[in-house]
């Protein structure tokens, strides 16, 4: 269902707005949504939103600045919207993006037009934005922690990756994606035994595609034969992903 609104709303240049748990992937679908669409082979530029807590700094990252508009802006510099100019820019933890900033994307969103920090003109672009978050805009909304227009205007298309607990035995797919990726880098040929499936069939995965990458790296590379056992991950499965009543060590005795 995701792959095909995927594929119906790629070719749109209206904004995305992809939400699920971390880990799950997000990022890799909004390479999706510009790959798939016709401003492929045009900049792809991915901001991450958390990283910028002061405003002046995430005013700056998105549009752009002018020599001394602020402390420490010793020359002009452009911005995310203005290198990504015809392409798509990505927010990431877009929940976390400073209330100044909200209001600026506001009015590129609507216009194409923005003002960089300390600037005296206004400059214009196209871009298309794709926005992804692991929390509930709705909530941050009533707390007035986002805001209202700026969520409706970023939800025209909205794109929800399940998580991987939802997803049946894809997880098996993805180890088994994991470890060929291990053999083309490092030449050796390794799988999971069966106890050690076993042991993973019941897990709920709360750190979702990122954590099977980690559990299959880590047991690659402590497995001491080409067969990778429970005990070689142990250390990466958090107890609280165990989906029945045993814990995670219990699992790992049951499996050994």
């Amino acid at each position: 269902e995701l792959q095909a609104k995927l594929l119906k709303i790629a070719p749109y240049d209206e904004p995305v707005l992809i939400t699920g748990e971390s880990g799950t992937g997000k990022e890799l679908l909004s390479q999706a949504v510009y790959l798939l669409g016709p401003r492929q082979g045009r900049p792809f530029v991915s901001v991450n939103c958390p990283q910028y807590q002061d405003g002046n700094l995430t005013v700056s990252e998105l549009f752009g600045h002018r020599k001394g508009s602020f402390t420490g802006a010793i020359a002009d510099r452009k911005g995310c919207f203005e290198t990504g100019d015809g392409g798509v820019v990505f927010l990431d933890e877009i929940a976390d993006l400073h209330m100044s900033a909200q209001v600026m994307l506001l009015r590129a969103l609507a216009s194409g037009e923005f003002q960089p920090l300390g600037a005296d003109f206004v400059k214009n672009v196209n871009v298309r934005v794709v926005a992804a978050t692991n929390r509930p805009l709705e909530q941050l909304m009533v707390a007035e922690q986002f805001r209202h227009d700026l969520y409706f205007r970023l939800r025209y298309f909205m794109l929800r990756v399940p998580a991987l607990r939802e997803r049946g035995e894809d997880w098996l797919l993805l180890l088994d994606y994991a470890l060929f990726r291990l053999y083309q880098k490092y030449g050796i040929a390794k799988r999971f035994s069966k106890d050690a499936l076993d042991v993973l069939r019941t897990y709920d995965w709360p750190g979702n595609v990122r954590q099977v990458i980690s559990v299959a790296t880590v047991g690659y590379a402590l497995a001491e034969s080409d067969v990778i056992e429970a005990c070689d991950f142990q250390d990466q499965l958090d107890s609280t992903g165990s989906s029945r009543s045993e814990s995670a060590e219990e699992l790992f005795q049951r499996g050994k």
